[in-house]
């Protein structure tokens, strides 16, 4: 049964003050999501079956970014809310909270994956949010989707099951290009450095090695100190990185300081770590993500 909508006082303010008169909601299921790239993986395996709205524009940083009124009402009135969790929509968590409390059907998707805890930085020990850089993580969240979404009045399960299988297999797909393609890299060219710590996942799956973040911790929110950037900049040197990846949702000036001012001579390449990027971007959906990350990453640090 479908609840009503559950407009703050805010959304109405925000309505009236526009002028315009609240959108009739779009027919079928209604699924609301909170990052783009969870967006996209919903997308894939509800098919046609619902509407899916995505609350993270492209490009966006999904630790900071902020929704409308509207949205936070569309929340309340969701048949099946999609959220990371594990405290990576950190601007969100009163919307989240709200929602849950109104009773709405909730899937965070941290809660189905094996958690990975960060290993340095100040958030050492927490668990890392960064999931998706292991494709594999990711089955684990279409397998939970698929479920959720069965649940769901309106949602075909023949259907369902049929697009959620093909989307497993284009995991699969990636997975295998993937390990391929990083197999090529020789024990001394697998170490990593980004803005902040979001490659743990892939670390792990791939056999890589996490020499440390420009912001020491696991949210883009936090800034470095000198003793920080120095510290990060030894270690960079003595394990030869000869990259460092900067996050497309973020500026790359404290990398570029890091490359051009710390006495060490690197690369700095662009990953789309956290963030799709627009439709006319190398990075519109979660695999082409990954794909094209595969791709620098494997071109900055070969020989």
């Amino acid at each position: 049964m479908r609840r009503p909508v559950l407009l703050t006082m805010a959304a109405v303010m925000a309505m009236i003050a526009s002028g315009c008169s609240q959108a009739a909601p779009s027919p079928g299921p209604q699924i609301v999501v909170t990052t783009n790239i969870l967006g996209d993986v919903t997308r894939q395996v509800l098919g046609d079956q619902a509407t899916v709205t995505t609350l993270m524009p492209p490009e966006a940083d999904p630790h900071s970014f902020e929704i409308s009124a509207q949205e936070a009402a569309l929340m309340g009135d969701a048949d099946l809310l999609v959220s990371n969790g594990l405290g990576l929509e950190e601007g969100l968590q009163q919307h989240l909270d709200r929602a849950a409390a109104a009773g709405v059907p909730m899937l965070a998707a941290g809660e189905v994956i094996d958690a990975v805890p960060y290993n340095s930085g100040d958030a050492e020990g927490a668990p890392d949010p960064h999931f998706w850089t292991d494709p594999a993580a990711m089955l684990s969240v279409v397998n939970a989707v698929e479920a959720a979404a069965s649940k769901i009045d309106g949602v075909d399960a023949g259907k369902l099951a049929t697009s959620a299988a093909a989307y497993r297999a284009q995991l699969a797909e990636l997975d295998a290009e993937m390990t391929t393609a990083f197999a090529a890299l020789p024990a001394d060219r697998r170490a990593l450095v980004t803005n902040h710590h979001v490659f743990g996942y892939l670390a792990k799956r791939f056999d890589f090695q996490v020499i440390g973040a420009v912001i020491p911790g696991g949210t883009t929110l936090a800034a470095p100190s000198a003793a920080d950037l120095r510290q990060l900049s030894e270690a960079i040197s003595s394990a030869g990185v000869p990259t460092i990846f900067a996050e497309s949702s973020q500026p790359d000036r404290l990398v570029q300081v890091l490359a051009s001012e710390a006495g060490i001579d690197v690369e700095v390449r662009e990953l789309f770590t956290e963030s799709l990027s627009r439709p006319d971007g190398e990075a519109p959906t979660y695999v082409d993500m990954m794909r094209t990350n595969t791709q620098r990453i494997v071109q900055g640090l070969s020989p």
